[in-house]
């Protein structure tokens, strides 16, 4: 079995600099390319149990999102592992349920663990009362603001997007526009907020419902809203999942997209685009999302002192047929 000095002796440099490679550490592309072919041609494969004890940390990152069953979590899971394996760190995956006491149980886990760091969609509760520098570990948060702006995060501008999707359904000629958001998380409450000042700017009420994380709830909540007599003739969805709850619940009342009912939301998921007609959503850049959460953490690791960033990205408005103008 190849060892770390013949890495070196093959590459033609020291054992410490065969080690900044492994570690990430500050090299040349030119020299990094040399000791990642001799690692190549010699099979080399790190001692991962010997280089934690010596840095009391385990190369581990802990990410821990509120539903892997939303397919933005998914998308966004995948991309942190995959900037994370680019850099030698493996992911601990888990998930919440939007459940504070849950989400409490993993933190202490990475903690027992001892995590190089942690990648965290909170859920509303933990949003509003965390204290990240209390935890031992540096933490990125995603998806969601923490409560007073401190702390590192990357998140969506959750207004702004919102509000995108009412200016399109108002220039598309509709007026009697409901919306449909989360009860648990601020990105909800920030979405349904951005949905509001846009209608009020129009001089428009804003009717709003409020369901649990779930397509089913979505499509109870939905249902139950279209069977009324002064039903919206447009709705807003704020989330991926609830989306899938709507449109069935508009395929199960027999109305048709647009004619009988428009229909806008969140997260381009591949069946927004299959079903007839497209569904009209904003598109989250997930794989940024991903990418700039890694990377935060990375400079938080180099630098623990750094001052907190707060990246916010922006949505991207993918129009299709569920919002065609309406016709008088």
């Amino acid at each position: 079995m190849a060892k770390i000095k013949d890495v070196a002796e093959l590459a033609g440099v020291s054992v410490s600099t065969v080690s900044r490679v492994l570690c990430n550490g500050p090299v040349s592309d030119k020299v990094r390319k040399r000791v990642e072919a001799a690692m190549a041609k010699l099979d080399y494969r790190p001692n991962l149990a010997a280089r934690r004890l010596r840095s009391q940390h385990t190369d581990t990152i802990g990410l821990i999102v509120s539903d892997i069953r939303n397919p933005f979590f998914t998308a966004v899971s995948r991309a942190v592992e995959d900037e994370a394996y680019r850099n030698g760190m493996r992911v601990i995956l888990c998930n919440t349920d939007e459940d504070p006491e849950k989400e409490a149980m993993y933190l202490r886990l990475m903690r027992e663990e001892r995590v190089t760091g942690v990648i965290l969609a909170p859920t509303r509760h933990s949003a509003a009362a965390l204290d990240t520098d209390m935890l031992g570990f540096p933490v990125v948060m995603i998806d969601r603001t923490p409560a007073q702006g401190d702390g590192d995060a990357v998140v969506l501008d959750n207004r702004r997007a919102a509000a995108q999707l009412v200016e399109h359904l108002l220039a598309a000629g509709y007026r009697d526009i409901g919306g449909l958001f989360g009860n648990t998380s601020s990105t909800g409450a920030e979405r349904h907020a951005g949905f509001a000042e846009a209608l009020h700017h129009a001089s428009l009420p804003a009717p709003a419902r409020f369901v649990p994380p779930s397509v089913e709830a979505a499509e109870a909540a939905v249902s139950a809203w279209l069977a009324e007599p002064d039903r919206p003739r447009a709705l807003l969805i704020s989330n991926g999942i609830f989306l899938l709850g709507a449109v069935r619940a508009i395929k199960a009342a027999g109305l048709r997209l647009p004619q009988d009912l428009a229909l806008a939301g969140f997260d381009n998921e591949v069946w927004t685009s299959l079903i007839d007609p497209g569904l009209t959503v904003i598109e989250q850049p997930v794989d940024e999302i991903g990418r700039s959460a890694m990377a935060m953490l990375l400079a938080r690791l180099e630098d623990p002192a750094r001052s907190h960033r707060h990246v916010v990205l922006q949505g991207k408005l993918v129009p299709r047929g569920s919002s065609a103008p309406l016709r008088q």
